[in-house]
């Protein structure tokens, strides 16, 4: 059995202070539980703030929301891999939507931040996922595909154990609107062929994001092909964060 991950993405929002007070409320509500292993992933001014709230806790992991591929250089506003794992991050989400169509970054770009992540041995969390014209164009399945095979494109099939895939509908993402979770399953299904095809375990995570909260979690996660939730404003407040990793 592949475990549950819960991953909260806190985007542009909670201070250090905020990430310690948060941290400290969630765990109480939150005791560890077998088979769940839950990511958060702060701004990275709050990283080792909330590395250090979370000390103890080995059901946790944390993680920065951008990284560059190149270890240090002259790229001011970026966070270097070296700089991101020294604030305790030991993860890095890539290819979010928000880098994608807002930053502009290109499928390639995914792909060398996901080799440098691997070759650092942290954990790349690949986004992808379609705008609402290529949903309703039918191009989902190609677009998911494509964007997949960029992110891991050189990538080993054993380092691909190291991956996690987070399949996030672009028009799904802060809109209210959420995939039911029969057209999830579709495009996870799509994404496991793929992996398959490029030598990945069936042991490999795939997240659903999009929209998730309190009032569709469990139906999401009671479908097989769904291995957990990354979640942005429905992680903001410790105790519906709990609500929902509780599930």
């Amino acid at each position: 059995m592949r475990p549950l991950i819960f991953a909260a993405n806190w985007k542009m929002q909670v201070t250090p202070a905020e990430a310690r007070a948060f941290v400290a409320r969630f765990l109480e509500l939150h005791p560890p539980r077998e088979g769940r292993a839950l990511w958060f992933f702060p701004a990275a001014v709050s990283l080792e703030a909330t590395t250090t709230a979370l000390q103890g806790r080995g059901d946790t992991r944390v993680g920065a929301q951008d990284v560059h591929w190149e270890p240090k250089g002259a790229f001011t506003g970026a966070t270097s891999i070296p700089l991101a794992r020294g604030a305790g991050a030991t993860g890095a989400l890539v290819g979010h939507s928000e880098r994608r169509h807002v930053f502009g970054e290109t499928e390639a770009e995914t792909g060398r931040k996901v080799t440098a992540l691997l070759a650092a041995s942290l954990t790349p969390m690949l986004c992808v996922g379609e705008l609402l014209a290529e949903r309703e164009a039918g191009q989902t399945e190609a677009v998911v595909i494509r964007q997949l095979r960029a992110g891991l494109a050189g990538v080993s099939p054993a380092d691909l154990q190291c991956v996690v895939i987070a399949y996030e509908p672009v028009w799904a993402i802060g809109t209210g609107r959420t995939a039911t979770p029969a057209d999830a399953t579709v495009v996870h299904r799509a994404i496991r062929a793929e992996l398959a095809r490029l030598g990945a375990s069936t042991r490999m995570s795939v997240l659903y994001g999009g929209s998730v909260n309190g009032g569709n979690a469990a139906s999401l996660l009671a479908e097989v092909e769904i291995d957990g939730v990354l979640v942005g404003g429905a992680s903001l407040d410790p105790v519906g964060w709990a609500e929902i990793t509780g599930t």
